[in-house]
């Protein structure tokens, strides 16, 4: 082969050899682009499934949250037991078996019906045999009582007093003179103060309707008592009681140990709220549009209070710095049975329920020896206790992963959860939790406190509302005043009655 044709078949070669080139670096090309688009839709999907798998994270925790709610009743929250409506849960004990028989105790002092005072009646009843017979009178003129059994009724009457004014015509002077009236006699008719008080009791205490105070005490007694006039009983009353009221709300902030509670009520159709602030004399009792600090504020007390604070951990409460701060165990421990419930397999809640239960038993049975505090050995030995407790609920709940690097943030904070959320309040605040072994005057739960403020649920139950915020006032006014006096003895009867005679300072004989 000539050298030309050699050069041309080269050349020919190359030319083919650089095609070849050119093409496989337009497939390569094409692969890169292929492969950018296969990345940026690998990217998409793995965002897509970030996101797909927040959602599901997110519904699984709701689906969560609303089982618990739907399992929540009045034995494992703070929901009253009204709302358990036909779900009652079954009554649980947590205080177990004491292995003694139902019924009173041997040494227990029982009660029965006992009348003292003399009858206003007497009626005799002779044997059968002897009706007709004739020597039934004599036989009865020497017969003695066998036996004598009392029947207690109510005779329902109106005592109707007429107070008239005498004119006379001095024979010295050639005047007229008219008698005066005693000052409580204002009327031409008016109501005394026995069923006054009876008003004002059924409608306050008695949680009845105006329009039921009308229409029972209109019948019992015959008398045109109408709602204006039961709505003026009540306004008069509570007008009368401003000063003891402010009487209470001082000793109150004066105590070394308060019970603080709030409940809502509706108000004209407003949701408004009810604080109570009380100790074992006495109660306070004021209602605010606010439930928060602004209206503990206006209660007056707490801003007043510098000492041992008893309440359920709501947090406005621990705005105030000076106080010191006890928990109700009886909310910890609905809390804890919600938690074990939650997680039967999980062991840290039951172990809480015994430490907490212990630690009241052991109070107890200090009291009732006449001890004023345990001993450092028994203190310790609860505080070991507790820490590990603590420890073994941090193992068994662990805080939710953050996610991968590829997982989209939200803003603000991860969702704990109710069992973590509480772990770590019981961390936070066991001084607070631990309050009423360390200092017997401390009460184990906020009872008291529930029980002040109670009748304000009942009021609303019947009633649905109040009509006026004044009203709403004037008859926490008057529980105010009426739980007092049950504190110290007296019936809300005897209370109202004296408040309605002008006389609501008896409560200072108690102090």
């Amino acid at each position: 082969m000539s050298k030309d044709k050699l050069i041309k078949s080269l050349q020919q070669e190359l030319k083919e050899q650089s095609e070849t080139i050119a093409s496989l670096h337009r497939i390569i090309d094409s692969l890169n682009e292929t492969g950018v688009e296969s990345h940026r839709i690998i990217l998409s999907l793995n965002k897509t499934i970030s996101g797909l798998q927040g959602t599901i994270d997110e519904l699984n925790q709701r689906i969560k949250e609303l089982s618990e709610q739907l399992g929540m009743n009045s034995r494992n929250s703070s929901k009253p037991p009204s709302s358990d409506e036909f779900n009652k849960p079954s009554p649980k004990s947590l205080r177990g078996k004491s292995g003694k028989k139902a019924g009173g105790q041997p040494g227990h002092k029982g009660s029965h019906l006992d009348i003292t005072i003399e009858p206003d009646e007497i009626v005799l009843h002779v044997p059968t045999l002897c009706r007709g017979c004739p020597n039934h009178e004599s036989c009865v003129s020497q017969a003695c009582v066998g036996e004598t059994r009392k029947v207690v009724d109510a005779v329902v009457t109106v005592n109707v007093t007429a107070h008239q004014s005498l004119v006379l015509n001095c024979p010295l002077y050639g005047i007229r003179y008219k008698g005066e009236f005693p000052e409580d006699i204002k009327a031409p008719v008016q109501y005394g103060e026995n069923l006054q008080a009876l008003v004002v009791a059924m409608n306050t205490v008695g949680a009845v309707s105006v329009n039921r105070t009308h229409e029972i005490l209109s019948g019992v007694f015959g008398i045109p008592l109408s709602t204006g006039t039961i709505v003026n009983m009540v306004n008069r009353c509570a007008y009368g009681l401003t000063g003891i009221i402010e009487f209470i709300r001082q000793r109150v902030a004066e105590s070394t140990v308060g019970n603080f509670d709030e409940t809502g009520t509706n108000v004209d159709g407003k949701k408004h709220w009810v604080h109570t602030a009380s100790n074992l004399d006495f109660t306070h009792l004021r209602i605010s549009a606010n439930r928060g600090q602004i209206g503990m504020d206006a209660g007056g007390v707490l801003p007043n209070f510098s000492e041992i604070a008893v309440h359920d951990c709501w947090s406005p409460y621990w705005k105030y710095p000076l106080i010191s701060h006890a928990l109700c165990c009886a909310h910890l421990l609905r809390e804890l049975i919600a938690a074990q419930e939650r997680h039967p397999e999980q062991k840290w809640a039951t172990d809480f329920i015994q430490l907490i239960l212990k630690m009241k038993e052991t109070k107890e049975q200090a009291l009732e020896a006449g001890e004023t505090k345990l001993s450092a050995e028994k203190l310790r030995a609860f505080d070991m206790e507790y820490d590990r407790i603590i420890k073994l609920a941090h193992e068994e709940n662990t805080f939710p992963p953050t996610g991968d690097a590829n997982t989209e943030k939200k803003r603000g904070r991860k969702k704990k959860g109710k069992t973590l959320a509480l772990i770590e309040r019981l961390e936070k605040h066991k001084v607070s939790v631990c309050l009423f072994i360390n200092n017997f005057d401390v009460p184990f739960d906020n009872n008291l406190a529930e029980r002040d403020i109670r009748m304000v649920k009942t009021k609303t139950k019947v009633s649905g509302c109040f009509r006026s915020l004044e009203g709403a006032k004037n008859y926490l006014k008057i529980m105010s005043f009426v739980g007092t006096a049950k504190k110290h003895g007296k019936s809300a009867f005897v209370a109202i009655r004296n408040a309605i005679s002008g006389n609501p300072d008896f409560f200072l004989q108690f102090t």
